[in-house]
């Protein structure tokens, strides 16, 4: 299920785009079904990496020369492009597991080209911090978040970074309560019913994709969806 809306997001032929931290490869894919763009992902896990490139295989196009698929192994704090590099950049649900956040924006800020555009997604404040409240390990263990976004601050400091702000939205408030329960129950959470009952409505949702659900989440994500997403564009050089 896509954070990104490519429609405050678009893609133009031709473009270079960077999934930062593309985990199993949700948008460095679906940039690639997009349009005849060129996607690359990047991220640490190499175990996640072969995931992202085995789900890919489907959608792969080689004889069509216009667009590219490439993963690499890579440290977000230091990439391994050259500056102004990538025509839109992607960072979702990432930047809360990095302890030097700031200096991975600052790389974002030197690959991506002037006028490119940058999507920004993090946890929402204020369900995170049930998250928090219900569970210590949540936000303890290794690999977990390590920091709670306030979006405006957020905003502000990729804003400092020679960024302009042009739109936002929220997502997956279907998947806030799921999050919660797992929190609230989390010593037993893979045992217990009604966080597999809830999975199973998720999965239902992901797999048939039925119209009432997508009503449903688009009138709960300004209320309670679990993640904010922010779309910004790189200032051109005068």
């Amino acid at each position: 299920m896509l954070t990104v809306d490519f429609k405050n997001f678009q893609l133009q032929s031709g473009d270079t785009v960077l999934d930062l931290g593309c985990g199993e490869g949700r948008h460095v894919i679906s940039t690639y079904l997009e349009g005849d763009v060129h996607s690359v992902g990047v991220d640490l896990c190499f175990d996640d990496l072969l995931t992202a490139q085995q789900r890919f295989q489907p959608f792969a196009e080689p004889a069509n020369e216009d667009k590219s698929f490439a993963l690499s192994m890579t440290d977000a704090l230091a990439l391994p492009f050259a500056d102004n590099t990538f025509d839109k950049i992607v960072c979702s649900e990432v930047l809360e597991h990095i302890p030097d956040y700031r200096a991975v924006l600052k790389e974002i800020e030197r690959v991506l080209k002037p006028g490119g555009l940058f999507c920004a997604s993090v946890p929402r404040t204020w369900p995170e911090k049930v998250c928090w409240a219900f569970s210590d390990a949540y936000h303890q263990n290794i690999g977990g978040h390590i920091r709670i976004f306030e979006a405006n601050k957020l905003k502000a400091q990729i804003e400092s970074l020679g960024f302009t702000f042009y739109s936002r939205h929220w997502a997956h408030s279907l998947h806030s309560p799921f999050w919660w329960l797992k929190c609230l129950f989390w010593k037993n959470q893979e045992s217990n019913w009604l966080i597999k009952q809830y999975h199973r409505f998720l999965v239902w949702d992901l797999m048939d994709n039925p119209k009432f659900t997508r009503v449903l989440e688009k009138l709960l994500n300004p209320v309670m969806g679990k993640s904010v997403v922010m779309y910004f564009r790189k200032e051109a050089i005068s």
